[in-house]
């Protein structure tokens, strides 16, 4: 069988091998001519054809049912397969040309989505006018194949093995105060002096080593384990008490950017890098499928674009 597949010119029958994929797929003569777009006799001359190209039966008909052989078992792999690609080609060259439109649901952190996504959705919206936006934003992880979702971002060091997940920007932390703070309190010179100082921390179930703050410096990795009056579970709050001269405390740099170039936080330890444990990328994550829709394709390349990193 093997020896006469191979002697077999396929590229002759490639209309053949579909119309025989399609047969099983259906179980029927008719219901595949209907999808072909021809005649049920059509589609009988295209398997004859194939199975005397092939010089082997791949089908056994009875009135009632048809089953394949064992050389059709074999065969339909293969064209099953080619059916699939030639579907898939004209699935990708339809959506290339089509525009995104629909619902876009999307989700994230209530801080960057407040501080960052939102934004930029009225750009996005008008370049887009076909499309509509549902965002939530939550603190938690959300489920995208049993929530819904199209796109979650997700700040994260690595992102679960069953997302297709595109990184669109490193995430910079500042560890800062205010002012008023550090004329009281001091200001730390290494990472060590923040066992003196009141350290205020975000809290949340949903991230590890809430209380243990990581920094590389010109001698390697350095980690402390700090303590503070106030744990919160949002990166917003933890910033107006920094501003209240509550304590210090370790920020994404979306969360504390305004403030310090205002003057009213100021960053300390910039001669190390923090590390936050809320994630060092930003990715836009979603359900691996072959090709993504042109909503999702359009958002995330969106976002690549737009986002940037903030430092210091």
């Amino acid at each position: 069988m093997k020896k006469q597949i191979d002697r077999l010119p396929a590229a002759r029958y490639l209309i053949e091998m579909a119309a025989f994929a399609k047969v099983v797929q259906t179980k029927s003569f008719s219901k595949a001519a209907l999808a072909l777009g021809v005649t049920r006799s059509a589609v009988s001359k295209h398997i004859a054809r194939l199975e005397e190209a092939l010089r082997a039966r791949l089908l056994n008909r009875t009135t009632r049912a048809l089953s394949l052989t064992e050389a059709g078992a074999a065969v339909y792999e293969h064209c099953e397969r080619m059916l699939t690609e030639a579907e898939d080609a004209a699935t990708v060259v339809n959506e290339l040309g089509a525009a995104p439109r629909g619902t876009l649901r999307v989700s994230t952190s209530v801080a960057f989505g407040r501080l960052q996504l939102v934004p930029m959705l009225p750009e996005f919206l008008a370049r887009y006018p076909e499309l509509t936006v549902q965002l939530l934003l939550v603190d938690r992880y959300v489920d995208l194949h049993d929530e819904g979702f199209d796109v979650v971002l997700r700040l994260s060091e690595k992102l679960p093995p069953n997302l297709v997940a595109k990184r669109l920007a490193p995430i910079e932390y500042a560890v800062c105060g205010s002012p008023k703070y550090f004329a009281h309190a001091g200001i730390p010179r290494s990472p060590a002096d923040l066992s003196k100082h009141n350290c205020l921390y975000y809290y949340s179930p949903y991230v590890a080593g809430r209380e243990r703050w990581q920094f590389e410096g010109a001698k390697g990795h350095v980690e402390v384990t700090v303590h503070g009056s106030v744990q919160v579970n949002s990166s917003e709050a933890l910033c107006d008490l920094l501003l209240a001269g509550m304590g210090v405390g370790l920020l994404p740099m979306y969360v504390v950017q305004r403030e310090l170039k205002s003057g009213r936080l100021r960053a300390v330890l910039k001669q190390y890098r923090a590390v936050g444990n809320l994630g060092s990328n930003v990715y836009a994550a979603y359900v691996p499928i072959r090709y993504p829709s042109p909503k999702v394709r359009a958002f995330v390349d969106f976002l690549a674009e737009k986002l940037r990193p903030l430092s210091v």
